[in-house]
């Protein structure tokens, strides 16, 4: 991806810096807070790539930081780049998510219930869009639906990420729309498996009881090494981002656990084939 692909990964590889930057200085967040006139909260929402940082809050901190003249031009530039907007064609709320998801080098995906977004046809994300929450303009469905299935070039660019998807055997089940759409979403399932970068496992029902508590998350992981790995979990009413190190490892440990239950890609090609022969079958009734 270009340097300057995606302003939240720039605000977040600043908020690095500036954090590494205070730690070598031995200040608290409160100390530079003051010392620069600002509240506590924007050190901490700048450090944590939360929000983009003016000319002038790069200014003062480059100051008080003592950096020398490489680092200064650094950081203007980071800022220059986090405070670009973002193209993403989809609500304010995602925009971090698909800025981080466009910069991955790996993306680990597991769905107890659908289909990954990167791996959906137009017709079976259309369906899940239109069921369950607020209902939603048709208008703005369709513009989802788009963004979704726009997103998946992703997969198919030069410098794709390697994408592992893990689904429970029951996503191959649960009928979303009805079976003519199951049947192209089970298709573009083996499609999508032929990629190099791309590996689809699925955990059968005799595989036993998947850890608990556990139905959607994605582990994103970056090349730079001024980019922390992150947790993006999806809930009913918002997402979350996790980057305690912790949190990342007990995720990481989460998902080795469902691949060591899941079939190998080529025996999961075989259940995925073998219900998309199921689907066919009622279609052509």
């Amino acid at each position: 991806m270009p340097a300057a692909g995606s302003p939240t990964v720039r605000r977040r590889e600043l908020g690095f810096l500036l954090r590494s930057l205070r730690a070598a200085t031995r200040l608290t967040t409160e100390q530079v807070a003051d010392r620069i006139g600002v509240s506590r909260s924007k050190i901490s929402r700048l450090e944590n790539g939360r929000r983009g940082a003016s000319k002038a809050d790069i200014t003062r901190l480059c100051d008080l930081y003592q950096v020398d003249d490489e680092t200064r031009s650094r950081l203007a530039e980071l800022a220059t780049e986090g405070k670009q907007r973002a193209s993403w064609p989809l609500s304010q709320q995602y925009f971090d998510y698909f800025g981080l998801e466009a910069e991955a080098e790996s993306i680990s995906d597991y769905g107890l219930a659908i289909v990954p977004g990167l791996l959906q046809t137009p017709d079976y994300a259309r369906a899940i869009m239109s069921v369950g929450g607020p209902t939603l303009a048709s208008a703005i469905i369709e513009e989802r639906v788009q963004a979704r299935i726009a997103r998946q070039r992703l997969l198919f660019s030069g410098g794709a990420p390697r994408f592992e998807a893990v689904l429970d055997e029951s996503v191959l089940h649960r009928v979303v729309g009805n079976a003519g759409v199951m049947v192209a979403q089970l298709r573009q399932l083996l499609k999508m498996s032929q990629l190099p970068n791309v590996t689809i496992r699925v955990v059968p029902y005799d595989a036993g009881v998947v850890p608990a508590g556990v139905n959607k998350f994605i582990i994103l992981r970056f090349a730079l090494p001024d980019i922390a790995d992150i947790v993006f979990i999806e809930e009913l009413t918002g997402h979350r981002y996790l980057e305690e190190p912790s949190d990342i490892e007990t995720y990481s440990t989460t998902f080795r656990t469902l691949l060591s239950l899941s079939a190998d890609p080529a025996a999961s090609m075989a259940m995925i084939l073998a219900r998309l022969t199921t689907y066919e079958a009622r279609v052509l009734r």
